[in-house]
């Protein structure tokens, strides 16, 4: 996936490490492509300076940081109409995860739709086509989110 994005246009690979996106960030780093920050508003705000000096970029971040930057995508992603495309780990898609990701994976679907960033869920028979979604959405200088359900506990 990671190979995918970066050969179909997206230059820079910016967020905080999640263990569900894991392979994803392994292959970023082999590959010398990825920014690792502490805070998703700050991995936003570099991926925004990125892209206004014309180079596109990807904030990858999970569900919990998703909802501690909500602030930062309505007062500039979304006010400025900055083209990103988010990646995020969905951590209390199961049942029996940590009881800290319960809530905010119940309420991940809904916040997305409340926030009216369009999204997909990423699943490994068809992570291909969600890519092309998502790349699409960017030429059209639309944000959009790819979600990646945690299917494993660590």
């Amino acid at each position: 996936m990671f190979d995918y994005l970066h050969e179909n246009g997206i230059k820079n690979f910016v967020g905080v490490p999640d263990s569900t996106l894991k392979k994803f960030i392994k292959c970023g780093l082999e590959n010398n492509k990825i920014i690792i920050t502490t805070r998703e508003e700050e991995a936003i705000g570099i991926a925004t300076g990125m892209l206004l000096a014309k180079s596109p970029s990807l904030v990858f971040m999970q569900n919990a940081g998703f909802a501690n930057s909500l602030s930062t995508i309505t007062s500039l992603v979304q006010l400025y109409k900055i083209p990103l495309i988010f990646l995020i780990g969905w951590r209390g898609f199961l049942k029996n995860d940590a009881p800290e990701h319960t809530k905010i994976g119940r309420i991940q679907p809904d916040l997305l739709k409340i926030m009216e960033i369009d999204h997909k869920i990423v699943q490994d028979s068809n992570w291909k086509k969600m890519c092309d979604w998502a790349l699409k959405k960017f030429q059209n200088n639309k944000s959009c989110a790819l979600i990646i359900p945690r299917e494993f506990l660590d």
